[in-house]
């Protein structure tokens, strides 16, 4: 069994190598598709437009949300193909974090001339947000 850590370096390697191939340029579905095809290549379980609950704090359901991937039902990535990742992409997964109560989140831009991709770990306990580039 792999650790986080090590899941997230597969994921981090596997989209820096798509990153190499394909460049920046393509819409973000394009990249979705490369990564969910090569990490599964790798064996890894891997679902594509997951979709996230958001509940009230009685329970009550008030929306509906979808994560890009979630890799082994332990880290969820959100993809973008952008210019430069903003303060919103990085809300968007922290509210998804949350919203699962997964714990680590990867942000990976395909967009920029450079490979941008960050780390997120949401500490429920505390709602701290570490971030490791």
């Amino acid at each position: 069994m792999r650790t986080i850590y090590q899941l997230c370096d597969i994921v981090r390697e596997t989209a820096y190598a798509i990153h190499v191939y394909h460049g920046h340029g393509h819409l973000e579905k394009v990249y979705e598709n490369a990564l969910v095809h090569r990490l599964r290549k790798l064996g890894l379980h891997v679902n594509q437009q997951h979709p996230i609950r958001v509940f009230d704090e009685d329970g009550t359901v008030i929306g509906d949300l979808v994560a890009d991937l979630l890799v082994e039902e332990t880290l969820i990535v959100e993809l973008k193909a952008v210019r430069t990742l903003a303060p919103e992409h990085v809300a968007q997964l922290l509210g998804y974090l949350k919203s699962t109560r997964i714990e680590h989140g990867l942000l990976i831009n395909f967009g920029a001339f450079k490979f941008e991709i960050k780390k997120y770990i949401l500490t429920q306990h505390r709602d701290e947000v570490s971030t490791q580039a």
